[in-house]
């Protein structure tokens, strides 16, 4: 094995040995195949990932794709890093490694049998939900094992009239919130009245985990239904939007409650007949009061939740009610993202076409600035319509000095609007 040592930008080496073959950068799960060549396990699953069934260093067949654990180097290589801590390697950390097959099977076993000890089922779920939440390997791991449709028939075995399995179906509900499902078992669900009903209850319930991962599931059925009358029939459910809207106002700091409520929320609202039920139940005010505290992704989706309900009149009319809507869409233009300033400009544009009262806000809010930046920007063609639409709507509003005393726009081609 050669023994030379390249160097760093940090100005320290790495052995040659402690590289991966593939990546050729410092190995942090080094794992054998069984050709006995060593990887970094992120490499090696990539390579293995894309149809190769052979070793990349070897060229031999790997005719057996387990990987083992090369525990010894592993720590050699974090005594090395100790060792050069002082030129700003860090330590890497001891990986955990994917759950066994077999233990996930037995597990799967436990919590499925009518017969075994409730205690027994409980923990066997709680031991696997503690495993999808570690790492996506795992998570493929027991994804692999028919998982799904066992925790859906676990879920909803509480509708039965005898069954006193609630919390069982609680924690198999907070295992189904970690995955994707497919059409035919969103279909298990979106078909039958009675589950859904069972989901919006649950978003009711005194546990918020309880009602986050009821309203993931839910999210998660919406979004794989391709029949538009099922999903209808999910966003027509009785409470449903009360009951997502509740765990966007939850008082309490839970990042996760944002996170999962506006995906919810947007998923329910991309059906448009029943959007004026996202309105009634307080979408708009908790879509406005929590607008800043959302994460970029999850930002997007609350702006485009808003863009949605401003389509409709009763929508229009209660963000324009409240004080913080206009000014808050005139501040998120070109500050989060592309696609956020496409949905707040389009969200101003259905609002300024509604009411002269919102095009004069929106004009003293500073929309005039910010509108001609877009349309000059490097953001979505989208984006640049709606804002030369809404200056176009706008022009009677502008102030005779807003662009005629503007240097910065002399050369804007929105001029002649």
């Amino acid at each position: 094995m050669p023994v030379s040592l390249e160097p760093l930008d940090v100005g320290v080496q790495i052995p040659y040995h402690f590289r991966c073959p593939i990546s050729l950068e410092l190995m942090r799960d080094p794992v054998t195949v069984c050709t006995g060549q060593t990887y970094d396990r992120t490499s090696i699953e990539s390579w293995v990932a894309t149809g190769n069934t052979t070793c990349p260093v070897t060229r031999s067949p790997l005719t057996d794709f387990t990987l083992i654990p090369n525990h010894t180097l592993r720590r050699l290589i974090q005594e090395w890093c100790v060792a050069n801590r002082s030129f700003g390697v860090e330590r890497i950390p001891t990986p955990k490694q994917p759950a066994d097959p077999t233990m996930v099977r037995n597990l799967l076993n436990q919590a499925s049998s009518g017969s075994a000890p409730f205690g027994l089922r409980l923990s066997a779920l709680r031991r696997l939900r503690g495993l999808a939440r570690d790492s996506d390997k795992n998570r493929s791991v027991i994804a692999a094992n028919n998982t799904r449709e066992i925790l859906l028939a676990i879920a909803f075995s509480d509708l039965d009239s005898n069954s006193n399995s609630s919390e069982l179906s609680h924690e198999s509900l907070a295992i189904l919130s970690l995955f994707s499902l497919s059409e035919p078992e969103c279909m298990f669900v979106a078909a039958d009245s009675d589950r859904i009903g069972y989901l919006v209850n649950l978003l009711f319930h005194s546990s918020i985990d309880v009602r986050v991962n009821s309203a993931a599931l839910i999210e998660i059925v919406v979004a794989g239904l391709r029949s538009p009358d099922l999903r209808a029939q999910i966003s027509n459910a009785h409470e449903i939007f009360e009951g997502i809207v509740g765990i966007l106002t939850f008082p309490l700091a839970y990042p996760r409650a944002l996170k999962i409520g506006i995906k919810a929320l947007f998923a329910l609202c991309l059906v448009k007949q029943h959007r004026h039920k996202a309105v009634e139940a307080g979408a708009v005010e908790a879509l406005i009061d929590r607008l800043a505290e959302f994460e970029k992704c999850d930002s997007e989706r609350a702006l485009a939740s808003v863009e949605l309900l401003c389509r409709i009149p009763s929508g229009c009319v209660a963000f324009a009610a409240h004080s913080l809507t206009v000014p808050l869409l005139v501040k998120i233009i070109l500050k989060i993202s592309d696609r956020a300033t496409e949905y707040a400009a389009g969200a101003l544009l259905s609002l300024c076409s509604a009411s002269e009262l919102t095009q004069r806000e929106a004009v003293a809010a500073g929309v005039l600035t910010k509108l001609l930046l877009l349309v000059q920007s490097d953001c979505t063609e989208r984006a640049k319509r709606k804002a030369q639409m809404l200056l176009k709507l706008l022009r009677d509003s502008w102030p005779e000095d807003s662009i005629a005393n503007s240097d910065d726009f002399a050369c804007s081609d929105i001029v002649p609007f």
